[in-house]
């Protein structure tokens, strides 16, 4: 009788928490699903967020990424960004990705007050990156500059010579498949070549001159492909000011009329996340988290995506060593 008596209140004490986990699934589950539509739909916290001020990272080696160019579209039209500060930390990238960079962030400006602020490292194509902006800041130590245009290839023909390996190649002109990794180039190769930097550089170079409002001879001067620390910028005229994050802020209330007690958003291509208020990050774990297990799941585990970012073009970046890791097949940077 008492065994009895044992085993119905256990099964009643099973039974209870099996209906508390279910309906606490049934909440999680819910609470997914809507902050999924939601998201999806474009109602995430950009759509409750008050006024603010948003960040836009810019690090690492610039490639021509559409999903951020989408990015800084979205941050035009949106009535709650008042300003925006681009923090820069890149040694710059494919010539392209920066023109394309650029190009976006003068029509951003075209609409809000945009300043660039560069942390450790703005060369090259971050230099080209800075310059879209109203206004420059950076810091006394920080590098910049580097403003050129290269192309870079190898050569292991005497490798192939030493072990006995002979390429060779049918070709519809005498520029075709050249330059290549097994022979030196010929002369018209490397003129071929040096025009298409030329090009390129004197793009730059009046674009330097144009935004930074130097005359072409200043620029040509300081344009030799040398990296300057961020007080010789200033004393140059390639940056406009020393500091931080506080020096871009002070400048959009001194010339833009935009409020110091604004808060900072980070922006990025996957939408925005720091300095959300708590129950808005929640919303959009949730929301994006239950996205991704979607996309994943329709990707299925036969889907590759590859690890590390070829780059090919002409390149215009500093730090080699960082810049090595974007190397092609062909040996040449992005």
């Amino acid at each position: 009788m008492s065994f009895d008596a044992d085993a119905i209140v256990d099964r009643r004490r099973l039974r209870r928490k099996v209906v508390f986990w279910r309906i606490a699934a049934f909440l999680v589950a819910a609470i997914a699903i809507v902050g999924g539509i939601a998201w999806a739909g474009g109602f995430g916290p950009l759509s409750k967020r008050s006024v603010h001020i948003a960040r836009v990272g810019v690090s690492g080696v610039i490639i021509d990424d559409r999903a951020r160019l989408k990015m800084i579209r979205q941050l035009a039209k949106n009535d709650r960004v008042a300003a925006v500060i681009v923090d820069i930390n890149s040694p710059g990238g494919s010539t392209v990705g920066g023109e394309a960079l650029y190009q976006a962030l003068r029509e951003l400006a075209e609409k809000k007050p945009v300043v660039a602020q560069i942390g450790t490292l703005g060369a090259s194509a971050g230099y080209m990156t800075a310059i879209a902006a109203d206004h420059i800041v950076a810091r006394h130590t920080s590098l910049t500059g580097s403003i050129g245009v290269y192309i870079q290839y190898g050569n292991i023909g005497g490798l192939l010579d030493t072990i006995g390996v002979k390429v060779d190649v049918v070709r519809s002109g005498p520029l075709k498949a050249e330059p290549n990794f097994h022979s030196e180039p010929p002369q018209a190769v490397r003129d071929n070549l040096q025009a298409v930097i030329d090009d390129s550089y004197e793009w730059f170079v009046a674009l330097v001159a144009e935004r930074r409002k130097m005359d072409d001879q200043a620029v040509r001067g300081v344009a030799q492909g040398g990296i300057y620390s961020g007080e010789a910028a200033r004393r140059l005229g390639l940056v406009d000011a020393l500091g931080g994050e506080e020096a871009s802020i002070a400048w959009l209330e001194k010339e833009r009329d935009i409020s110091p007690d604004l808060p900072v958003v980070n922006w990025s291509s996957n939408g925005e996340l720091d300095g959300l208020p708590f129950p808005a990050r929640i919303a959009k774990w949730i929301g994006s988290g239950l996205a991704d297990g979607i996309i994943d799941t329709v990707k299925g585990a036969n889907s590759f995506v590859p690890e590390g970012v070829a780059l090919d073009g002409a390149v215009s970046v500093w730090h080699a060593q960082n810049a090595t890791e974007g190397l092609d097949r062909t040996g040449r940077h992005e």
